[in-house]
Parts: C-alpha cells; structure tokens; sequence
C-alpha cells in the first residue's frame, strides 16, 4: 500500500521540469569541473577540489528534492509561517555570531562547511508571501492587505541589508512581478522604479537638469494618464516654444545670466502650472499621483548622497560607479567584467572545449567557480553552449509559470510565480554583470554556481512548486474519472 501511495505521488511530478532540472545541475558540475580542475594535481578524487565537494552536495539534492515530493502538499501550506520566523531568527543571529565572508557578516560556519541562511529565507519569504495572499478575505487593492505583503517582504530584506548582503537582499525585489501578476495596481509600481531611476541618474545629471527631466516626465505623464493625446502634441509644443523664445529675449536682454537649462525649467514649471489648473478644473483625480510623484521625488533627491555614502560599503560604491562609466579602474573595480568579457567573448562559435579555456585554466577570471561560472560556460563551449544554458534556465522559470497558471489554489499559484520570480532575477542580474550590464552584486548563477547552501535552496524552492503542481494534476485527474 505504502509502494501504491509513493506512485500516486510521482504519477502527477511534471517530468519535464524534473529533466530541466538535472540538466542544468549536471551543466553546472561540468562546468565547475573545469574552473577549478588543476592540471597535475596528485589526487583528482580528493575531496579538496571544489568539483568532489559540488558532487556530494548535488547527491544531498537529489535526495532533498525526493523528500520534498514526498512530503504532503498541505504541509507546506502548514509550514509557512513557522518557516518565516525561523528564517528571521537565523538572520539575526548571522548578523549577530555569523561568520564574515567577502564583508558580508551572513555565513555560519561549521568546520570546513559554510550555510547561508539566506538562501533558506527566500523559500521561507516565498510560502509565507503565498499563505498571506492565498488567505480569504486577502484583497491586493486594500492598503491594510498591501501593507501585510510588504511587512512580510521588508523584514528580512532590513535583516539581509544589515549584514552588508545587499547582493542578496535585492533579490526579494523581484517579489514585485508576483504582486503584478496578482492584480497590483501598476501606478503602484511606478514609485518603486522612479526611485531606482532617481538613484541611478543622480550620479549622471546635474542637479539643474534632473529637475528639468523630472518636471518633464511628470506633467507629460499626467497627460498619458489622462489619454488625451492632443494635449500631449499641445504640451510638448509649447515647452519647445517657450524655452527657445524665453531663451532668446532673456539672452538678449541680459546676456550671460540665464543658460538653456534654466530656460527650460522655467518653462516646464509653467507649463506644470497649467496642466494642474486645467487638471482641476475638468475633475481630473490622476493630477494628484502627478503631484504626490513629484514632491516624493524632490523629498527623496536629497537623501540619494546620504545613501551612497553612508550605506553602502567603499566596494558597493566602486562597483556602481563603474558600472555607470563615472570611475574607470581596469586593474581594480572593472578587473573582473573586463576578464569576464575576454573569456565569454574568446569562446567565440563553439567555445575551446573541455578544460581547454585559458581565461579559466590560469586563473584570469576570479571566482570563476561561483559568481563568475558563467564565464566557463562561454569560453569553453562558446556562443552555442552559453545560449542552451540559457535555454534550458528559460524553459525551467516558463514551466514554472505555467505550473502556476493550472493551479486550482491561490497559494500554489502565488508560490511557483514567486520561485519563477526569484530564478529570473538571478538570471539576469548573474549573467548581466559576467557581461557588463548589470553591476557586481555577487549573485550565483542557479544550479550552477559552486556552493552547496544555494544548491540545495534552489532545489527545495522548485520542488516545493513540482510537489504543490503534482497534487493539483492528481485532483485534476480524479475528478475526471
């Protein structure tokens, strides 16, 4: 009966999410293997290399990812909550005795093995964002709700900033696609991104032509809001026209004490009027997100230096100002994107070949057996293979929101959007930064970046979505017949 029961569980297991999977692991022990095989060494098979230590934890997965499908799927519905507390608790207490690593105060050491409770949190944070919007009288448009979601999102994020792990912390971010998808107003949203665009342009602008840009964006998004495209023609228009004609007579009349830009502030704050009077005036409401936008902004203006320099680490601010080409530092912050560039873009077509990558073989590209795997993909087996590591990583995160589409319960469907979430935004950023596009945050790449902690954390959140999919594809089926 016991044997019976097992096969009723495995009959409803998504096999193709289960193949992707392995795939990809089996990618990543390959790839392990050559970014840190050395040539010569005297025992291949000794437990110091890092590819035997990889080996064992990916056998601890696949034993982890079994015990997960056999568990009940009312289990983790169960385990939500008690799963979130201790998750914070485990955060308090690496920033309080955790061992530092890189600068970040988030490991627990245990002899020669190191756990970053982090990655546990985001399965943790993932059912608990999930029993809290599967409850029934939930609504994502009531701000009491809204306020649970982020306290629930924001908890562990503070703890994770704390311990100088922002890499990991802006992870919990990509929370922000699940409340989307959930039917999140999307003008809510647009805070979120105005102030990482804030943040960013801060650093590129003068403070005179941010506020000009901003008063721009701000009054031509009122006019968006409200879909009257004549008005938009009209706006544009006369921002143009008045800043040349105010540009002239003022150049004219007083040469030398006004430039463009100020011309053009001056116009904008005009034409900012207007619209607000005309806004009023025909009972136009989304006049008043335009405003509160506008003043948020201005508030939060000031504080982007105080951020910058007091809470973010000397490395964390390099890095940033690299990325946006302000600082240019070709043996120290860009060493590693410059090294990772070289070997990607050495790999060429069909790559060197197994263990044949210079770039990786004499240590070039620095931890190129974690956060930086990704070179290894490309200079060893080229465009070709870099593209179907990528394919298969797309295919799994697709086959996890499609997992979440079949869902009959809310909870499964706001839980396997949330792994897809989390599995995108490690994508991105991690293969961004090997190539430039993204700043380094020290992300890994999922299922392939050496570290048993991520490893098996990353297994744990896609079967908890496979196990919770089986169920529904079993009631599917028994329904039917």
């Amino acid at each position: 009966m016991t044997g019976s029961r097992h096969n009723r569980i495995f009959d409803g297991v998504d096999r193709a999410t289960v193949l992707l999977y392995v795939l990809i692991v089996l990618a990543g022990c390959v790839s392990i293997v050559s970014a840190s095989y050395e040539e010569g060494a005297a025992d291949l098979f000794s437990f110091s290399h890092f590819y035997m230590k990889q080996l064992v934890w990916v056998g601890v997965a696949f034993v982890t990812a079994v015990v997960v499908l056999l568990l009940d799927d009312r289990f983790y519905h169960m385990l939500a909550y008690p799963a979130y507390i201790a998750g914070l608790l485990l955060l308090a207490a690496a920033l309080v005795a955790g061992k530092e690593v890189n600068g970040a105060k988030a490991w627990f050491e245990f002899g020669s093995f190191r756990v970053q409770p982090v990655e546990f949190v985001k399965i943790a944070t993932a059912l608990a964002l999930a029993r809290v919007m599967s409850e029934y009288h939930f609504s994502i448009s009531r701000a009491g709700d809204l306020m649970k979601v982020g306290l629930v999102i924001c908890l562990p994020l503070a703890i994770i900033v704390l311990q100088n792990d922002t890499g990991s912390g802006i992870v919990l971010g990509s929370f922000l696609f699940v409340l989307y998808r959930e039917g999140l107003n999307k003008w809510l949203c647009i805070p979120v991104l105005l102030i990482a665009a804030l943040f960013i342009f801060s650093f590129l602008l003068s403070p005179m032509t941010l506020l000009v840009v901003l008063i721009l964006v701000c009054t031509f998004s009122e006019a968006m809001m409200n879909g009257l495209w004549r008005s938009r023609i009209v706006f544009l228009a006369a921002v143009g026209l008045a800043a040349g004609v105010l540009y002239l007579l003022v150049g004219l009349a007083a040469p030398g004490r006004m430039d463009f830009y100020h011309a053009l502030l001056a116009a904008t704050l005009v034409s900012l009027v207007f619209v607000a009077v005309y806004a009023y005036r025909a009972n136009l409401r989304n006049i008043f997100i335009t405003m509160a936008l506008f003043v948020g902004s201005m508030i939060f203006l000031p504080t982007t230096d105080y951020i910058f320099n007091s809470m973010l680490k000397q490395h964390q601010r390099d890095r940033i100002l690299s990325f946006l080409g302000i600082i240019n530092d070709p043996l120290g912050t860009d060493y590693n994107v410059n090294q990772a560039k070289i070997a990607i873009g050495s790999g060429g077509l069909t790559g060197k070949g197994f263990l044949q990558g210079t770039q990786i073989k004499y240590g070039f590209v620095p931890e190129r057996h974690t956060d930086f795997i990704f070179c290894t993909v490309g200079e060893e087996w080229g465009f070709l293979g870099a593209m179907t590591v990528l394919g298969l990583l797309c295919a799994l995160i697709l086959r996890l929101m499609r997992m979440g589409e079949r869902q009959e319960e809310p909870f499964g469907r706001i839980y396997c959007y949330s792994v897809a979430a989390i599995l995108l935004f490690h994508v991105l950023v991690n293969v961004g930064m090997t190539i430039g596009l993204m700043p380094v945050m020290g992300i890994p790449l999922p299922f392939m970046s050496y570290g048993g902690s991520s490893l098996i954390a990353f297994t744990i959140l896609v079967f908890i979505a496979v196990r919770l999919d089986a169920s529904t594809r079993q009631f599917t089926l028994n329904t039917k017949y």
